[in-house]
């Protein structure tokens, strides 16, 4: 029996719903963190190719069911739109029991906070400070105000051009972030399950398969045994493209995929992880494969209106089979990304 997928849509949402207290699922804006302990640093967020500082991409609220110590969990999935890189992704796993030190034991309320339409928050209630530009861990100080912070260089740079306007010794710097055209949009991601597929289609589809992958028999010259290859390649890259579009087809605007432990759709034949590419967690134990980003997507981060394109066919999500607790603090995981090869 085929694992349980489930399928993720962007919606509108009012802010106060995109809040860490309501352990949302999102894409873009800043990250709401789940609890405040062991936030990833910015050498750890850093770009693995470029170095500078990521763009928060989207978060999922991923507890699992009989785990105690995983009453909470999310993942927070982390990308470079840096012109000449545009390739840098890291992504972060963070849980908690029920009962932890940042949050009620009884579910939250679903509805607006009396501060609703307060400004961003970019204090934590432990006193931790976030980046003025990206809401990620900021350890650099405005060394003029000591009011504004930083997780870089590179953004205090970024912010210099409004937090001049109102930097003073006397630290009387305003509450408001202008839009630094850094960030992407921000959407809900709202969960559905998805319809099981009737088990005759899919046998169908593997029978088809397999008539593909037939061996057929050489027809002498060396020259046409290459041509013959080429064409069963791109043939057979066609029919994972084809099959990759009919499986989204009934629900066409799915950014992502759900599904622990279940099985990946790849939108190419090219660059398919073997169970080797995917390094062990650190505590040892083998990664699974749990959720994917799907190229519908794209469509409504708008990175090419600033002139920085981020591009993907699929990025398949790998977090620890075990779901390892190191410590109090977020464990990096593992994303694979597949580009869109040239299919028809």
């Amino acid at each position: 029996m085929a694992a349980l997928v489930e399928l993720g849509f962007a919606e509108e949402a009012p802010a106060w719903r995109l809040r860490s207290a309501l352990f949302p699922s999102k894409v873009g804006g800043r990250p709401a963190w789940l609890g405040e302990a062991g936030l990833p640093g910015p050498a750890a967020l850093s770009c693995p190719r470029c170095s500078r500082p990521p763009t928060f991409l989207l978060q999922l609220y991923a507890p699992l069911p009989g785990r105690a110590d995983a009453f909470h969990r999310g993942l927070f999935l982390f990308c470079c739109r840096h012109p000449a890189c545009c390739a840098g992704l890291r992504v972060f796993r963070n849980q908690l029991p029920r009962k932890n030190d940042f949050y009620s034991y009884e579910p939250p309320l679903e509805q607006p906070p009396p501060e609703a339409g307060a400004s961003v928050c970019l204090q934590l209630k432990s006193g931790t400070h976030l980046c003025r530009v990206c809401g990620c861990l900021a350890p650099k100080t405005c060394s003029r105000c000591h009011q504004a912070h930083y997780c870089s260089k590179e953004h205090q740079t970024l912010d210099w051009k409004w937090h001049r306007q109102t930097c003073s010794p006397a630290g009387a710097v305003s509450d408001g972030v202008p839009d630094h055209s850094f960030l992407f949009p921000e959407y809900e991601i709202v969960i559905e399950t998805e319809d099981e597929v009737p088990a005759e289609e899919e046998e169908k589809e593997e029978e088809e398969e397999g008539e593909h992958g037939e061996h057929v028999d050489s027809v002498g010259d060396a020259f046409e045994e290459e041509l013959e290859s080429m064409a069963k390649h791109e043939t057979r890259e066609d029919e994972i493209f084809q099959r990759f579009k009919a499986k989204i087809a009934l629900e066409p605007e799915q950014i992502l995929r759900y599904g622990r432990g279940a099985a990946p759709i790849w939108i190419s034949g090219e660059n398919v992880p073997r169970e080797e590419d995917i390094p062990n967690c650190p505590c040892g134990a083998k990664r699974i494969f749990e959720f994917q980003v799907m190229p519908q997507l794209l469509n409504l981060l708008k990175a090419d209106s600033l002139g920085r394109s981020v591009d993907w066919g699929v990025l398949g999500i790998f977090t620890c089979v075990d779901s390892c607790a190191l410590g109090a603090s977020y464990v990096e995981e593992f994303v694979w990304k597949q580009d869109v090869t040239d299919t028809a």
